[in-house]
């Protein structure tokens, strides 16, 4: 046994030195490979500490657009106080001279990756051997744990760290650069309704979208209505978590949203030649978009976290809805614990997930009758079911209220109104919606519905 325990000390993770040195010696040689290998590599990927030091110079300098070769790597390293006097400049002789050619860069930058990602493999084993060991968490939580580790391993992402402003800074002049390239006028998804758009700037990455509403005001149709439009458009997965409504039924409703065939025929079969056409050529509609549909009454968060981690190009989920979810945790019940603490777990775990899967996540919720006994029965955040953890949780708050829900008398029939109560991109609005209940969807009140001519 001390000669296995000796053997495994001695071992040393993996890396390839030469790699290393050749990447670097690359840049040093010509920096005009280095913006293609600052978009693979990071300072962390590098086994070796004098390699993290010069390559750590070396992006803090190309982040500032700082003129970079041997002697302004040098001199800056001066200035941080990481160089070595009769050390560091005859490395940097080394390191070039050592590099075949800057021609197969970016294979260096492969190998130094792979080695890179097997080392926080190692790490992510290490630690979950660690908490079987020691009996920290159940069966569950170590599975959560291992997920989310290996999740943001595969995703190119430190599971968890320290960030130098350089390193965010650079992520933001990316990201701006790429809205500038962009010929759409909002940075998000767009939810298929471009006034709503406009307020809340589309569904941005990392959001927590709450939409909520009195049950039958159209919360799942309007939810539908935007996972249609992203399904079609955004060219990204779109996934649909239902606890309520089964996967035949919201196939039918988007069906009929796409078709614009009446829900009661499709409900009945009762459908003309027409409707068969048109119910045909909608059906090619959906099969081509990419909807992900799970209709597991009994999901928890990190059910749904898990499930969404193995969704290749992963743009959007929606979750219908939140008093129907379990704990964070999986528990079916709530013994010992107030509803309002179960509801404050789920919605800070659905943000966390929001942030971890980088994608927007809009997830519905029922209000309480706090609206019904009141002249103005618009609901406010105070309506929100056991709301404080959720207003403070979630980037943006829409309510959908419709007046001839109360009054079938009103001359406001068939229009409804999308309140934007929180908005963490900008201004609180409400935006004027047309309410189609024969096909349970919703438009911009511009907005007519031509049939294709005969």
């Amino acid at each position: 046994m001390p000669a296995m325990e000796d053997e495994l000390m001695s071992r040393q993770l993996p890396h390839s030195t030469s790699a290393e040195q050749a990447v670097l010696g690359s840049i040093l040689i010509d920096s005009e490979c280095l913006p293609k290998v600052v978009e693979q590599l990071k300072a962390d990927d590098f086994y070796l500490r004098q390699n993290r030091e010069v390559y750590q110079t070396i992006y803090t300098m190309f982040s500032l657009s700082k003129k970079i070769d041997p002697v302004t790597v040098l001199e800056q390293m001066r200035l941080d106080g990481t160089y070595q006097e009769g050390v560091t400049r005859e490395y940097f002789f080394q390191l070039m001279d050592v590099t075949p050619t800057t021609t197969n860069v970016m294979d260096y930058v492969g190998i130094v990756k792979d080695m890179s990602t097997l080392r926080q493999i190692g790490d992510t084993a290490t630690s979950l051997i660690n908490m079987v060991m020691e009996n920290h968490g159940t069966s569950a939580e170590v599975l959560e744990v291992a997920e989310q580790r290996i999740y943001a391993i595969r995703q190119g992402k430190s599971a968890q760290g320290l960030h130098h402003i350089t390193s965010v800074m650079h992520e933001v002049y990316e990201r701006l650069a790429e809205l500038a390239a962009s010929d759409s006028a909002i940075p998000g998804i767009s939810t298929g309704l471009p006034d709503v758009d406009a307020v809340i700037s589309g569904l941005n990455k990392s959001d927590l979208i709450l939409l909520a509403a009195r049950p039958g005001m159209g919360k799942t149709s309007l939810a539908l209505n935007i996972l249609l439009h992203a399904g079609k458009h955004s060219g990204k997965a779109c996934v649909f978590f239902s606890l309520e409504m089964s996967r035949e039924q919201l196939a039918m409703r988007l069906l009929s949203n796409e078709s614009f065939v009446d829900n009661k025929k499709l409900t009945t079969g009762r459908l003309s030649d027409d409707d068969w056409e048109k119910v045909a050529l909608a059906t090619a509609a959906l099969n081509h978009s990419n909807i992900l549909i799970d209709d597991n009454p009994s999901l928890s968060v990190a059910d749904m976290n898990a499930k969404c981690r193995r969704v290749e190009n992963l743009g959007l989920v929606v979750i219908d809805y939140l008093q129907l979810m379990t704990s964070a945790g999986g528990k079916q019940n709530y013994s010992g614990e107030s509803r309002q603490q179960v509801v404050s777990d789920i919605s800070r775990a659905l943000k966390i997930m929001a942030k971890e899967l980088n994608v927007p996540v809009i997830c519905l919720s029922q209000l309480s009758r706090a609206n019904e006994n009141r002249p103005d029965k618009r609901p406010r955040l105070s309506d929100l079911r056991e709301s404080g953890a959720i207003e403070q949780d979630a980037d943006i708050v829409m309510f959908i209220y419709r007046e001839d829900y109360y009054d079938q008398d009103t001359e406001n029939h068939n229009l409804a109104e999308c309140i934007v109560a929180k908005n963490r991109h900008g201004e609180l609005s409400t935006v004027p919606l047309q309410w189609l209940p024969e096909f349970t969807t919703f438009s911009s009140v511009d907005w007519k519905h031509q049939e294709p001519p005969q």
